[in-house]
């Protein structure tokens, strides 16, 4: 067996929760499909496909990913079982997995993490193009810890070719071309896999999207009623990556260096009503990126399979406002700046059987150098902006243990981690003053202390065989987490999120006590997966807004103070997916149903806010010949469980097509359309900070071509 970590199957697995499918746009195939048939990457063990698997997990790969790709990371996976979309205007999509978001979840881009300033701000993307990915993986529950304490909500694993080590001997092009009329977008990818040798291959590609500002149905904002009906104001998009990648394999296994570099421009929705003195931001990002794996076969006595995976990367943003008067742009500059460097290296190390026991061993550390800066203040670095710099390192041991069982498997796991942070110290104490509808003062000493947190957490699982058809799983975990840096340290005004937010530098770590349990049928025409989950968190951080006893939310200049806040929290729903393959033949048929609902709330009874609304979902997939076609309809329901002072939500609905040709006599080439928001609704997503200020963009048609050649 050669790497079989990379190899891939041809045919469809949309799985979620306990196997299941993608909640919607699923690939039409042929012939039934069945659950489960694509190797997990992101399973240490490296051989196991998601019907193996305890956990619930959903990997998209192909014409279904293909299908899925759009603006952002969070738009591309938003419907899929349990995941939402937490947008900032199309240029921000952050991944909401079961509620949780941010510095919860834990994007990797091929096994490591994607370094950014997301957890920073909501207004900050996900530093990553997904648009070159060959497969995406959702993995929720207990197993995401052996990713650490920023997994606690998910892991999401954005998968390339780059690394691996199955090549041919032939030259491969590969990418697509594509525009839409909303927004005057244009998106491209090209990808390039040039074997030199037998043994070593160098990989390349580029992506680039641009757009204007986005149409929309309306007024954007919730309360707007003049201004510029029909348009996003401030929402277009520029943004470029480029990587290379050489990789030398041999029957020992593999190395691979690789360099990567991503940029984006985007604009944060806001309206300019041409009356007085008003402000928009933009936000320019980018990073260079190094990266190294390899993979060793048989490295020393008792060891199977060794990896070592390590990446460095240098990472700034810039937050730029420009301010009008009387609609008239009067001038504009970088108000807040940051710097991220960060060093990480993991190690696995796959032992061999022990007794019945299967398992792998692993290290991962991770130094993180944090700056930030705000130079129309006239500050540099030193904390001048709202989280003052901060250097945090962390190490972890993880193991993960399987063995067979005359019912199925069993599964154990555990993760020990030391995180220690140090602040920098400021030449004074920090003060922020609100002035509405009560004057005060809230104030942060010059010098704070270092924290230093140790997680600890385990798990436990099993996968019951019901019948050849019928799987039963079940799983307990108790995970910690300690806090980020952001919510430790921050400490003023966030000009481009129009908030000012308050760190506690006092605060403990999270502890995350998770059930889950679920039901699937991976076989047949007729497959399903249903799974519910009980999360309960003690001593919970979230964002709470500052208010005069609950009457007036208190602000500064129009920007509302947010205090991170620790109670115990529970976090509970359930996830439910289902395919009925009607017909085959030359015009098969497929009939999807899906829904999922998370709720979640304080202990004391108050909600928290920014949770995911429910959703039940109906689509079909068909096709004749060369032609592949899909239809979606989605219900996305009100939110009226809503935290103190925050606005709720109107249910909206969605309906979308996808239609692919793809002739054997183009040989390579193909041309697809998509459609999407058909109905042109307005909503607005009850998980986006701006959801009083944007809706969701308006009716899109989206035609392109894909082609695939070996030379």
């Amino acid at each position: 067996m050669k790497h079989i970590l990379y190899k891939k199957k041809t045919a469809l697995l949309v799985s979620a929760a306990l196997s299941a499918l993608a909640t919607s746009q699923l690939i039409y195939a042929d012939t039934p499909v069945e659950m489960g048939e694509l190797i997990v990457i992101s399973d240490p063990f490296g051989d196991r496909v998601a019907d193996d698997l305890i956990n619930s997990v959903t990997v998209i790969t192909d014409e279904e990913l293909a299908r899925r790709q759009s603006t952002t990371l969070g738009e591309t996976l938003d419907g899929l079982p349990g995941v939402h979309n937490s947008d900032f205007g199309p240029g921000v999509g952050r991944p909401v997995v079961r509620g949780l978001t941010g510095s919860r979840v834990q994007i990797l881009n091929n096994g490591l993490r994607v370094v950014d300033v997301a957890g920073e701000g909501a207004d900050h993307n996900v530093a990553i193009d997904s648009s070159n990915a060959s497969q995406i993986e959702i993995l929720r529950g207990p197993a995401t810890l052996l990713y650490g304490g920023n997994a606690s909500g998910g892991v999401i694993n954005v998968i390339s070719e780059h690394f691996n080590p199955n090549f041919s001997d032939q030259i491969n092009v590969n990418g697509q071309f594509a525009y839409s009329g909303n927004g005057n977008q244009r998106l491209g990818n090209l990808g390039l896999s040039l074997p030199l040798s037998d043994n070593f291959v160098i990989r390349s590609d580029y992506a680039g999207q641009r757009s204007d500002d986005f149409d929309i149905d309306g007024f954007q904002g919730a309360d707007q009623t003049t201004g510029d009906k029909g348009t996003l104001e401030n929402s277009g998009i520029d943004t470029n990556s480029f990587s290379v990648t050489g990789l030398y394999s041999q029957d020992w296994g593999f190395a691979a260096l690789g360099y990567s570099r991503w940029k984006t421009s985007y604009g944060l929705p806001t309206v300019i009503t041409g009356v007085g003195e008003e402000e928009q931001a933009h936000i320019r990002a980018d990073y260079d990126r190094l990266d190294f794996r390899s993979e060793i076969d048989n490295p020393f006595a008792g060891i199977h399979t060794a990896r070592l995976k390590v990446a460095y990367t240098e990472f700034y943003q810039g937050e730029v406002a420009a301010e009008f008067d009387g609609g008239v742009l009067e001038e504009s500059g970088v108000e807040g700046e940051f710097d991220k460097d960060e060093a990480e290296v993991r190690i696995e190390l796959l032992h061999n059987p022990i007794g019945t026991w299967d398992g792998v061993v692993g290290l991962q550390i991770n130094d993180v150098d944090f700056q930030t800066s705000a130079p129309e203040a006239g500050g540099g670095h030193g904390g001048s902006f709202y989280v003052r710099d901060n250097e945090t390192r962390s190490y972890g041991l993880f193991v993960l243990e399987n063995t067979e069982t005359s019912f199925g498997h069993v599964e154990l796991a555990a993760r020990l981690d030391y995180v220690d942070s140090e602040p920098a110290t400021l030449d004074a104490e920090r003060d922020v003053d609100f002035v509405a509808p009560v004057a005060g003062e809230l104030m942060q000493a010059a010098k704070l202390s270092d924290r230093s947190f140790t997680p600890f957490s385990v798990s436990a699982g099993a996968i019951v065989d019901i019948n050849d058809t019928h799987h039963f799983r079940v799983s307990l975990s108790r995970s910690e987490r300690a806090p980020s840096p952001e919510q430790l340290y921050s400490f003023g005004e966030h000009h481009a999120s129009e908030t000012v937010e308050i760190g506690d530098p006092d605060l403990d770590k999270e502890a995350y006590t998770n059930l889950e349990i679920g039901l699937d049928r991976h076989h047949g025409d007729f497959t399903y997966s249903i799974t519910a989950f009980y999360n309960q968190v003690s001593d919970y951080i979230y964002l709470e807004t500052l208010t005069n006893g609950g009457a007036e939310v208190l602000s500064d200049e129009g920007n509302n103070f947010l205090t991170n806040e620790q109670e115990d929290a529970k976090f509970y729903g359930a996830e439910f997916t289902s395919a009925l393959q009607i017909s085959e033949g030359n015009v098969p048929f497929k009939l999807r149903f899906s829904a999922d609902y998370v709720r979640a709330k304080l202990d004391n009874g108050g909600d928290l806010p920014r949770i995911s609304p429910a959703r039940v979902g109906l689509g079909f997939d068909t096709g004749r010949g060369d032609l592949a076609f899909s239809m979606d309809y989605q219900r996305v329901f009100n939110q009226s469980k809503t935290a103190e002072m925050e606005s709720s939500t109107d249910g909206y609905n969605l309906v979308s097509f996808n239609a692919n040709w793809q002739p054997a006599s183009l040989k390579g080439l193909g041309l697809f359309v998509k459609g999407r928001n058909l109905l042109n609704e307005d909503g607005r997503r009850h998980t986006s900070f701006l959801k009083d200020a944007t809706t969701i963009t308006g009716r899109s048609i989206l035609a392109g071509v894909n082609f695939d050649f070996n030379i």
